[in-house]
């Protein structure tokens, strides 16, 4: 609970991860869907993501160098879709050249599973002494 201005509201803590999927990076956490860039993954497959860069669980923020070890984002491919048509123009004033052009970008839906992490072995300093 965190209090402002007098009022007390309750605050909603989600582990999240931020991870690297097919070249970008999306904030994910459970049982959200992203869309990506199209993915080589048939639909209703799993697929797992290792290269997480960041880790929050309920205030506890673990960063990578460049990737977290042992932390993986497990996910599940839901479709393949493709986005809006984006209209492209070109025109030289006084020429007469037009060129209209349309593109249409293939996206994968996926719905995010599970986030991951390994815990990190007891070091042998402390169980010494």
């Amino acid at each position: 609970m965190q209090t402002n201005f007098g009022r007390t509201f309750k605050v909603n803590i989600v582990m999240y991860a931020i991870v690297e999927i097919a070249g970008q990076q999306f904030k994910v956490q459970k049982d959200q869907k992203v869309f990506v860039h199209r993915l080589d993954a048939k639909e209703g497959s799993k697929v797992e993501f290792d290269q997480v860069l960041l880790i929050d669980d309920k205030g506890k923020v673990n960063v990578g160098a460049p990737a977290v070890d042992g932390a993986k984002v497990t996910a599940e491919v839901v479709s393949h879709v493709k986005g809006d048509k984006v209209i492209v123009f070109k025109k030289k004033r006084r020429k007469g050249y037009k060129k209209k052009n349309g593109h249409r970008q293939a996206f994968t839906e996926l719905a995010i599973k599970g986030i991951k992490v390994k815990k990190p072995a007891a070091k042998k300093a402390a169980a010494e002494k």
